[in-house]
């Protein structure tokens, strides 16, 4: 058997190793009985024991091209990837693409079983955002090198160069806790993600640069990480509970997620907290409802339906590109404070 040395490995590379047809090699793949049974089983274990993956440009081409996107996110039901969602929608009915929406529900293993699922359906591209147990991204650099069109957008991977959309993170959250300092709080907590998500290290970056400029030092007591980015209600009350119970317990919380923002602020209701009398709150969330909590919530607000049109266009701009892109961008957009009842400044409250 002939020792093959390339990086991905393709149909061509297993006939050659095997010393049988491009042909048997299709037919074994998809299982076919047209080939011997013995024939079969040695194409089929080969490719299983070297980690063989379709090659999903290679499909696109042979279907003609789908115009089919496939779409990775945590959760649709999360207001801002919604709203994502909402402007990747707009484009692609605009360029008439159609598109396949999966959601990880923040698992590492979902997202390889569903980006593994959409690239059998022979998408154009893909458009992605990380679980928040992700860490290997393995699975996405192999369909890179195959060719398949990637755009991450909001949880992003500096690992492969690509166009990329976020928001500016650390600003956003430099700017909420800024805005709580303002206001007169100084022993501010921060209740946040998943410790190894992008997202998660920019604010908890922008938050601490806040506080140190405003000579207030920060504490790791007060730091409280969900590692799965609130996806579990309990990791919320249990990081609220902790804070509570600290010797000089917060006056305000800043929080870095929508699931986050929401559910912090039900909880506290919950637990009699007077907010923000007893306790202020800040923090990211595009709920539409904001304005019309108990009491409103103050926000960082991010433009997600801008940021689906960025990576939709982004995405197309790769697949239509009739020369290789060799250069990719990072898109950061605006995250916008937005004061409310819930981060009223001490000096007016009753």
């Amino acid at each position: 058997m002939r020792k093959i040395n390339f990086g991905v490995l393709t149909i061509k590379d297993i006939a050659k190793a095997l010393n049988v047809s491009v042909s048997s090699v299709s037919k074994a793949l998809k299982d076919s009985h047209e080939i011997s049974e013995k024939t079969r089983k040695l194409i089929q274990d080969y490719a299983k024991k070297h980690n063989f993956q379709p090659n999903p440009m290679a499909q696109s081409l042979r279907h003609g091209n789908s115009r089919s996107i496939g779409i990775v996110v945590p959760e649709i039901d999360n207001p801002f990837f919604s709203q994502v969602i909402n402007g990747i929608e707009s484009i692609a009915n605009k360029k008439q693409y159609n598109i396949s929406i999966s959601q990880t529900h923040e698992s590492y293993e979902v997202e390889k079983r569903n980006i593994q699922h959409l690239t059998t359906r022979a998408i154009t591209g893909l458009l992605i955002s990380l679980s928040a147990e992700t860490k290997n991204i393995d699975h996405i650099k192999a369909l890179h090198v195959q060719g398949l069109p990637i755009v991450f957008f909001d949880r992003v991977n500096e690992e492969i160069n690509t166009h990329k959309v976020v928001v500016n993170n650390f600003q956003g959250a430099y700017d909420g806790t800024t805005e709580l300092i303002k206001s007169g709080y100084k022993r501010i907590a921060h209740i946040t993600s998943s410790r190894n998500s992008f997202v998660t290290s920019e604010r908890l970056k922008g938050y601490r640069a806040a506080l140190k400029e405003n000579n207030i030092k920060p504490q790791a007591a007060y730091v409280k990480y969900c590692a799965h980015s609130g996806r579990e209600p309990d990791e919320i009350g249990t990081a609220i509970d902790e804070l509570l119970k600290t010797d000089n317990k917060p006056d305000a919380i800043f929080t870095a997620s929508d699931r986050i923002t929401t559910t912090t602020l039900s909880m506290l209701n919950k637990r009699g907290i007077s907010i923000p009398n007893e306790m202020a709150l800040l923090g990211f969330t595009n709920t539409q409802f904001a304005s019309d909590l108990n009491p409103s919530l103050s926000t960082v607000f991010q433009p997600g339906f801008e940021m689906g049109e960025r990576a939709m266009e982004m995405l197309i701009g790769i697949i239509e590109s009739k020369r290789p892109i060799e250069e990719f961008q990072t898109t950061e957009l605006p995250a916008i404070v937005i004061g409310r009842n819930s981060s009223l400044p001490i000096i007016s409250l009753p």
